[in-house]
């Protein structure tokens, strides 16, 4: 389980050596034996080379990432990368190890520890309807209680007298974690941050959350949007292993507080992550989210975007 422990264990390294490995031993000979993999980067000189930076990327399936690390690595001139991922993935041990070792950072939603505390508590897996009302209850979006709710208040007063209170100690301090994480992989270990500001995986691009802006205003880097294209016809299952097929990558204008997000600069060090900071600048972290989320969405192809040109 992503747990504040957990996370104190996750280092952050300026060049994961197994990402060589990974690159050289899997990647290559399925890119070019296997299969016929051709990935392409459009405006790859948008890319800073002597900075790392934050890249925003539509989420279309598991794997979207690995060919754009893939491509910058070959290059040979830039940074290195670290990847937000979902704590969920971290459920599989052995996936878990993995991601570890290519130095990644695991980013747990509140859902995720709710449905782990659950599990480990009742030995079973929470069920959906359950989940949503016991998530709505923690989260304060359900002020009066009926019969639909009995169940979900049973579930967490079995979890402990004061489990609401807790869960949002644990989640502040993960995030806390994660923050600092981010900001050295960003300002100490040159390391650029790969995010999916979807938070989730869609064909289609889906509304944008605050991490990217967050972490790009407290630590004032760039913010490169990066479109991709085609990347779930070539990876169609659950198993790291693509078919043949053209990836397209559209790499847009660097977005940085010295120029296009100068309105929304924060002047005052926050807390990055946390819940008094998305309240007190909510502001500006939609802001800078809407301009990410609107450079991603020019840069798709129809099948991808929210509003097709042809509709």
């Amino acid at each position: 389980m992503i747990d504040i422990e957990y996370l104190k264990r996750i280092t952050v390294v300026p060049q994961p050596f197994a990402h060589k490995v990974l690159a050289n031993l899997l990647l290559w000979p399925n890119y070019h034996l296997f299969a016929d993999v051709d990935i392409r980067i459009e405006n790859i000189e948008r890319i800073p080379t002597d900075e790392s930076v934050i890249f925003a990327m539509n989420h279309t399936d598991r794997f979207n990432y690995w060919p754009f690390q893939y491509r910058l690595l070959r290059a040979k001139k830039f940074p290195f990368t670290t990847v937000w991922v979902k704590g969920k993935y971290y459920k599989n041990e052995m996936l878990a190890r993995g991601l570890d070792i290519c130095h990644l950072i695991p980013v747990p939603s509140m859902g995720y520890l709710i449905e782990e505390y659950y599990r480990k508590h009742f030995q079973t897996k929470m069920d959906r309807g359950l989940y949503r009302t016991v998530k709505d209850i923690i989260e304060g979006k359900i002020a009066e209680f009926g019969p639909n709710e009995r169940g979900a208040l049973e579930a967490i007063q079995a979890m402990g007298d004061n489990f609401a209170q807790f869960v949002h100690e644990q989640y502040d301090g993960i995030m806390e974690k994660v923050a600092a994480l981010s900001r050295s992989a960003l300002l100490e270990k040159r390391l650029s941050v790969i995010i999916f500001p979807e938070g989730t995986r869609s064909v289609k691009l889906a509304e944008g959350r605050t991490g990217v802006a967050q972490l790009a205003l407290s630590t004032e880097k760039k913010i490169v949007p990066v479109a991709c294209n085609n990347s779930d016809e070539v990876y169609t299952g659950s198993l790291p292993f693509a078919k043949s097929g053209r990836i397209t990558y559209r790499v847009g204008e660097p977005l940085s507080v010295q120029d296009k997000l100068k309105e929304y600069r924060i002047a005052e060090p926050f807390r990055l992550l946390s819940r008094e900071s998305q309240k007190r600048y909510k502001e500006q972290f939609e802001g800078v989210t809407k301009i990410v989320m609107e450079s991603i969405e020019l840069m798709l192809d129809d099948k991808y975007r929210q509003k097709p040109e042809t509709a």
